[in-house]
């Protein structure tokens, strides 16, 4: 998630800290450098003074990283960190370029002369109780927050603490050698010292380089890929992960996903499996490193399930081609499967365009399953109007009591209840003689075992409805509703 205010805060009070630090070491290593003629210590105040630009672009870069996405960056600032980065990489090795020609001049050439005193010991042991108390407050804040600049900068006051160990070995070998008149060949120390520390300092610029240069050029982060893979995988209803595509930039992790689902999933149903993958992305890559920012975009692809069922197959291939399948019956004969089914029609639709939609239907439903040898279908045309009725129980006493014992003579006695007998609010037609005889719409409720199976229920309410519609041919509508017994 994106960081508070407070974290922004921490960040960038911690980088300027860095800033004022930097600027410390640099001029009391100059300083002694200059009055002692130390190579080893000019050459830290050349790295320091480079820790300076670093801190300063760290400053900045935290600054401007934390800015939210807006109309022209809108993947974020976050990239700012690793151009600061990259720069200081390049500052840090022409520096130590440098420092390596001086320090081969001078034991070639033998050109210079040190004037060791305790102001040389005294600066680089002060200069490696700061960088020792900067790097651990910059490492820690830099994991906490999950930021890279700061690690970085982290990165370069630890190197300066085993660089200036080193300067201090080589300056008291020279000093050792010029109080006890050691060979000659021991003033050399501070120089070889100097080559030391370019080399540390070579060294982990590159190792900073080549990690920047991955991040600018969009290197897959190949831990991060394999264990969002293996997190994705275990998410329900993902039938393969097709694709993961992950970038980083500064602390912030973007990822590509492309999965496949079952093709019968609802547009709700793959909305929600999308947001389960995000999250299972987001708790991998947190998993490797918890204060990552993640981002990610999932993309599923329809594919047949080894699940998926014909009935299952016509409701999608039905749906695929716009129309409703119901009412669907597979058997088996002879060892092979025939289906027929009910879809549902606009009913202005002509019955030879009807027609051609089904048999399209029929043809996909033979194409896509080798199995299935026959396939029939019935067209039906549902009303898409409201309907205006009114409840008219009241006025057939006797036939609501009749339907409640017919009911209750196929299921069991006290199950029928709440009958509602609807009629059309048109006048009655002229030639309907008895109002038993005109249509109506029933609505009737009734109680089964809760532990009676679905298919079972379904049976016995078609035997219901049969019954009743044999009673009252007048019966137009009949909806009966099923429901276990109140708790």
């Amino acid at each position: 998630m994106a960081l508070t205010k407070d974290a922004h805060r921490e960040k960038t009070t911690v980088a300027l800290s860095s800033v004022g630090a930097a600027i410390g070491l640099t001029t009391i290593k100059l300083i002694v450098g200059l009055l002692t003629g130390s190579l080893g210590i000019l050459a830290e105040a050349a790295h320091s003074s480079l820790d300076l630009v670093a801190a300063l672009m760290t400053f900045y870069a935290v600054r401007v990283a934390d800015k939210p996405a807006d109309a022209t960056h809108q993947y974020g600032h976050e990239k700012v960190e690793n151009l600061s980065a990259l720069f200081e990489a390049g500052l840090l090795m022409l520096t130590a370029t440098w420092v390596i020609y001086e320090a081969v001049r001078r034991l070639l050439y033998h050109e210079s002369h040190l004037d060791i005193s305790i102001w040389a010991f005294l600066v680089m042991s002060i200069s490696i109780v700061v960088d020792f108390t900067r790097s651990r407050i910059l490492l820690r804040v830099a994991r906490r927050l999950g930021s890279q600049a700061l690690e970085a900068d982290a990165l370069h006051f630890s190197t300066d603490i085993w660089s200036s160990s080193i300067v201090i070995v080589g300056l008291l070998v020279v000093y050792l050698a010029n109080t006890f008149h050691l060979p000659t060949w021991l003033d050399n120390a501070d120089a070889v010292a100097a080559l030391g520390v370019s080399f540390i300092v070579m060294w982990v610029s590159f190792q900073l380089a080549r990690n920047t240069i991955d991040v600018l050029l969009d290197r897959a982060p190949g831990e991060q890929v394999t264990r969002l893979q293996s997190y994705i995988d275990q998410v329900e209803g993902v039938t393969e992960v097709r694709r993961i595509r992950m970038r980083r930039a500064g602390n912030k992790l973007f990822a590509d996903v492309i999965i496949a689902a079952p093709r019968t999933y609802t547009f709700e149903q793959i909305h929600a499996l999308s947001e389960r993958v995000e999250v299972a992305a987001r708790d991998g890559a947190c998993s490797i490193s918890p204060q990552n920012e993640v981002d990610v975009v999932v993309h599923v692809e329809p594919t047949a399930s080894p699940t998926e069922t014909v009935i299952d197959q016509i409701h999608y291939l039905a749906e695929l081609q716009g129309v409703h399948a119901h009412d669907i019956h597979v058997r088996e004969v002879n060892g092979r499967l025939e289906a027929d089914f009910d879809i549902e029609l606009h009913g202005d639709m002509q019955l030879s365009d009807a027609h051609a939609a089904a048999t399209r239907l029929e043809q996909a439903i033979l194409q896509n399953n080798s199995h299935v040898s026959l396939v029939t279908t019935h067209l039906e045309a549902p009303s898409e109007n409201v309907v205006s009725r009114q409840d008219v129980t009241q006025q057939y006493p006797a036939m609501t009591s009749t339907i409640r014992h017919i009911a209750d003579t196929i299921i069991g006695s006290d199950s029928a209840h709440d009958v509602h007998l609807y009629r059309s609010r048109l006048p009655v037609p002229a030639n309907i003689e008895h109002k038993e005889n005109e249509k109506l719409d029933l609505v009737l409720h009734t109680i089964f075992d809760a532990q009676a199976p679905l298919s079972q229920v379904h049976i016995t309410a078609e035997e219901i409805k049969r019954a009743l519609r044999q009673a009252y041919p007048c019966l137009d509508s009949v909806v009966i509703h099923t429901e276990p017994p109140e708790q």
